[in-house]
C-alpha cells in the first residue's frame, strides 16, 4: 500500500500511548507512514509567555516520547507536527489525506487540549477517513490482540466500506474474519423468538452470503465466519470481540427490519469497547 500517512493524535497520554503503538504496528504492516499530531492551545495568550512556552515544551516532549514507541514497534518512517489548532481542527485537517487518523479513548488535558473522550467523539462522527479508537495495548503477560476482525454488517450498501475495511485488515494480518448482522437493534420485546427464529435466521445467512461475496472474491485467502444475532448488535459485537485484533463498524446505516442504526452501535461501542475499534463512515 503505502504514501497515505497514518496520523495520530498525541498528548502524552497513557491512551495516546497506546495509540502510537496500534498505529506504528499498523504502518508497519501496510508500509504507510505515521504522522504524531499534537495540540498546543494556548487560548489566545500567545506564544511567548512563560506558560505557553512551558506548554510547548511539554508538547515537544510528548512527540520525542513517541517517535520513540512507534521506533520501537516498527520501522515506518515518523514524522510530527505540532499545531497550535484545537486538538479537533489539528486531526480532522488530516481528514482527506490521511490512511485513517488513530486516537486513544481519553487523555490528559493539562497541556495539549486535551485528545479526551469528546475530541475523540468528534473525530470519530465527523472524520471522512476511517478512525481508528484504541482503548488499550496488551501488558507484559496479557494476551496480543491477534483474533479474528470482528465486522458489524447492517445487510445495506451503506456498511460496505466497514466490510471492505474489515476484509482489507484480515488479509493483511492473516486473521480470520467474523462478520455479525443483528437482525433487529434493539431488545425484542416479547423475547427472543422461537420456532419463526430457524426461518428467519437462515433467510438472513442468505442475505448476509450476497452482501460479503464481492469481498470473499476479492480476498479468498481470508476465513470468513457469518454469525447472525436477534437483537442488540453492540452487545453481541463486544462478546464476539473478545480476543479480537479489530470490531468494524460503520458511522451510521440503515438495515434489517426493525432500521438498525450503526451511528448508535458505534456510539455505544465507543463507550465499552476494550480492544482496538474502527469507526468507517458511510459515503
Amino acid at each position: 500500500m503505502g504514501s497515505a500517512p497514518i496520523v495520530v493524535g498525541v498528548d502524552g497520554s497513557p491512551s495516546s500511548r497506546d495509540a502510537v503503538r496500534w498505529a506504528a504496528r499498523e504502518a508497519t504492516v501496510r508500509g504507510d507512514p505515521v504522522l504524531l499530531v499534537t495540540s498546543v492551545t494556548t487560548g489566545g495568550i500567545g506564544m511567548s509567555s512563560p506558560f505557553t512556552d512551558d506548554l510547548r515544551i511539554r508538547g515537544e516532549h510528548a512527540l520525542e516520547e513517541a517517535v520513540g514507541l512507534a521506533a520501537a514497534v516498527g520501522p515506518a518512517p515518523t514524522s510530527t507536527e505540532m499545531v497550535t489548532l484545537t486538538p479537533v481542527h489539528a486531526l480532522m485537517n488530516h481528514e482527506g489525506t490521511a490512511r485513517m487518523i488513530v486516537l486513544g479513548t481519553r487523555g490528559l488535558g493539562e497541556f495539549t487540549g486535551g485528545l479526551v473522550g469528546s475530541v475523540t467523539s468528534a473525530i470519530v462522527h465527523h472524520a471522512a477517513c476511517p478512525v481508528v479508537v484504541v482503548a488499550g495495548w496488551p501488558r507484559p503477560g496479557e494476551p496480543d490482540f491477534d483474533g479474528p476482525v470482528v465486522v458489524g454488517v447492517d445487510g445495506t450498501p451503506t456498511s460496505d466500506p466497514a466490510v471492505a475495511a474489515a476484509f482489507t485488515e484480515a488479509a493483511l494480518h492473516g486473521s480470520d474474519l467474523v462478520a455479525l448482522h443483528a437482525w433487529s437493534d434493539r431488545a425484542l420485546p416479547n423475547g427472543p423468538l422461537g420456532a419463526e427464529w430457524a426461518d428467519i435466521a437462515d433467510a438472513e445467512q442468505d442475505r448476509l452470503s450476497e452482501r460479503l461475496a464481492p469481498w470473499r472474491d476479492k480476498h479468498p485467502e481470508v476465513r470468513v465466519k457469518q454469525v447472525i444475532v436477534q437483537d442488540r448488535p453492540a452487545r453481541n459485537l463486544l462478546m464476539r470481540g473478545a480476543g479480537a485484533r479489530l470490531i468494524v463498524v460503520g458511522s451510521r446505516g440503515r438495515g434489517g427490519f426493525h432500521g438498525m442504526t450503526l451511528g448508535s452501535t458505534s456510539a455505544a461501542l465507543l463507550r465499552t469497547v476494550t480492544i482496538p475499534l474502527m469507526v468507517v463512515r458511510s459515503h
